[in-house]
């Protein structure tokens, strides 16, 4: 299997663990100091591991739309994509169309993601 090839199994399976809504499967899917940024600004992992792990925040689809591009130096590849989807935010359901950029970084012989950038169109 190709580098590009095990970060796209890696990626997911990452959003399949994040439909599952398990806040400890997510977080091991995440490297410790995993940031998220979006137009309101840098969310840490604890906090959405524990919006997660408190039902404040579920998942129940996430699905690509269009093809993926990878880019790769050495042992970081940035992944960027458009992405689809569903979830509820403290019990109001949304929907959601978003650009994507996640880097992973390879860590004790797997691909975890380290970030991951978001744009709403």
């Amino acid at each position: 299997m190709t580098v590009e090839e095990e970060v796209r199994a890696e990626a997911a399976e990452a959003d399949a663990v994040l439909i599952g809504n398990d806040a400890e499967l997510i977080a091991n899917c995440w490297t410790d100091d995993w940031v998220a940024v979006d137009a309101t600004g840098i969310t840490p992992k604890a906090d959405i591991i524990g919006w997660i792990a408190s039902g404040r925040l579920q998942h129940h689809s996430m699905t690509t739309v269009g093809g993926e591009r990878i880019a790769r130096v050495g042992d970081t590849v940035v992944l960027t994509a458009r992405k689809a989807s569903s979830g509820s935010w403290d019990g109001t359901p949304y929907e959601v169309e978003e650009w994507i950029s996640q880097v992973y970084v390879r860590s004790d012989g797997r691909w975890l993601q380290a970030f991951c950038h978001k744009a709403t169109t």
